[in-house]
């Protein structure tokens, strides 16, 4: 008497083999996914970026120094045809007729050069720039501090200064002027009503200059917010009254 086969037909083991091999992929593609849009290991990741104040540069109106100017000498007469003309030989036995005098050319008046002007004073027009609004920055959904800062430059460019700045890194993070009162438990409020992105948060800690748009208008804007964009969350804001 012959054992009896127990084991599944293959067609049921293929099926199984199939099932766990797309398991495996999903998985994968799974945690891959995640890992792209939640970027975990920016939790321990931080970088300094520091700055200088932005000022304008200077404006200067040099002189210009006008070469000294010198009169032409004047130049000598031309002798006249008189007193270059000699009288003819007197005949013999004839006195000789006396000889007109040549007088000598007159001297040149002596060359005077022109003083020199003095350079006219160098106007410089001031670089410090004028502060618009500041505001001490407020926790979000990450611990945020530091103070933000509006800046106009006497050339008319604004800025946004981050000073003494340190928050989290995460994915997609920038740096907005909103309409929106800073702090408070709504973390995600900011793109509810009108803002201004100033592009990606340069660093994590340190003190950071932010060009605003030269047409961007700022009546009514109330915040500087660090707004993560992957997950429509503020890290932190700071109160600007504008």
């Amino acid at each position: 008497m012959t054992g009896l086969d127990t084991r599944p037909p293959s067609s049921t083991r293929s099926r199984k083999k199939a099932i766990w091999i797309t398991v495996a992929v999903v998985a994968v593609v799974g945690v891959a996914v995640g890992l792209a849009l939640f970027q975990p290991w920016k939790i321990f990741t931080r970088n300094t970026v520091n700055e200088a104040a932005p000022v304008a540069a200077a404006v200067q109106n040099d002189a210009v120094t006008a070469p000294a100017l010198t009169a032409p000498a004047p130049s000598a007469p031309a002798p006249s045809a008189s007193a270059m003309s000699t009288s003819a030989p007197a005949a013999p036995g004839t006195s000789a007729p006396a000889q007109a005098e040549t007088a000598p050319p007159p001297e040149p008046a002596a060359t005077q050069a022109a003083a020199p002007e003095p350079p006219a004073p160098v106007a410089v027009a001031p670089t410090e720039p004028t502060t618009l609004a500041s505001g001490t920055f407020v926790d979000g959904e990450h611990a945020t501090s530091g103070t933000a800062t509006i800046l106009q430059l006497p050339d008319g460019s604004r800025f946004v200064r981050l000073e003494g700045f340190s928050t989290s890194d995460g994915p997609d993070v920038d740096v907005w002027v909103t309409d929106q009162q800073a702090g408070g438990d709504d973390w995600g409020k900011y793109d509810d009503g009108r803002y201004v992105s100033l592009g990606d948060l340069k660093g994590t800690d340190g003190n950071q200059n932010y060009p605003i748009p030269a047409d961007a208008d700022l009546a009514g804007l109330t915040s500087v917010v660090i707004w993560c964009d992957r997950f429509n969350v503020a890290f932190g804001s700071a109160p600007v009254a504008l």
